[in-house]
């Protein structure tokens, strides 16, 4: 189960993060996580949103550069270890974690979106796992 996230390129200076998030959230689109890791002159935005196609058409419409990936959403268990346990996993499996983030949605523990080197095995080993996956649909 993948979800779609957006790779934003802005310029790190002042008002662009506001660009970005005022031209998603101004075509009714809903923002669900942010992460933002910057380098002197420019930063990359991953946003997790409601409607990722919608939200890429409309930045492209405003000069905007993004990209959309795939990424796995999963619940960590609230429980120490929890995701040292997953990261084990897919690790153990010869899979590279590329980078993971934090989320927010259903108030059960903690979320984390990743992306890996390869994608289908991360939800074999995870699903085998039991542990839960979130669809698109459900950000």
């Amino acid at each position: 189960m993948f979800v779609k996230q957006l790779s934003i390129f802005i310029e790190n200076k002042a008002g662009r993060l506001n660009e970005v998030l005022m031209t998603v959230s101004g075509n009714g689109i809903n923002i669900v996580s942010a992460s933002l890791a910057d380098t002197n002159d420019f930063g990359v935005l991953r946003l997790l949103v409601s409607d990722p196609d919608k939200a890429h058409k409309v930045l492209k419409e405003k000069g905007i550069t993004s990209k959309l990936t795939d990424v796995i959403a999963v619940s960590i268990p609230h429980a120490i270890g929890s995701l040292r346990d997953v990261i084990f996993a897919i690790n153990e499996a010869g899979v590279n974690i590329q980078y993971i983030y934090g989320l927010s949605l259903n108030g059960e523990g903690a979320s984390i979106a990743m992306k890996t080197d390869d994608m289908e095995k991360t939800v074999e080993v995870i699903d085998s796992m039991g542990v839960k996956m979130f669809t698109q649909e459900e950000l």
